[in-house]
């Protein structure tokens, strides 16, 4: 049985130039015509994307006061509050796993 090897390959040179289309968001299409793409944001996308510019995920100065504290060694670990925290994200996970069907 001899295998049909008409399948195109692609070079690396092909692969470079669609990630670059990609990059500047457009397609070229058989033609060599750059294509627009649209994309729609649902609104439960755009208000989730609202709220989380608008929080601050992480408290930078907060951030910077543990990376010196490592760096100067006075940094400590408060292990009990480590295992409760870790238990309840546990109990979380099992209670959220009974829950599914």
């Amino acid at each position: 049985m001899k295998i049909d090897n008409s399948i195109k390959k692609t070079t690396a040179a092909t692969v470079k130039a669609k990630q670059k289309d990609s990059a500047t968001g457009s397609a070229k299409t058989d033609s060599g015509v750059a294509a627009s793409v649209n994309v729609n944001v649902s609104p439960q996308m755009q208000a989730l994307s609202s709220m989380v510019s608008a929080s601050n995920v992480f408290d930078a100065s907060k951030v910077e006061e543990i990376k010196a504290a490592i760096a100067e060694g006075h940094f400590q670990v408060d292990a009990e509050k480590v295992a409760d925290s870790l238990l309840d994200t546990t109990r979380e996970l099992i209670q959220s796993a009974k829950v599914k069907p």
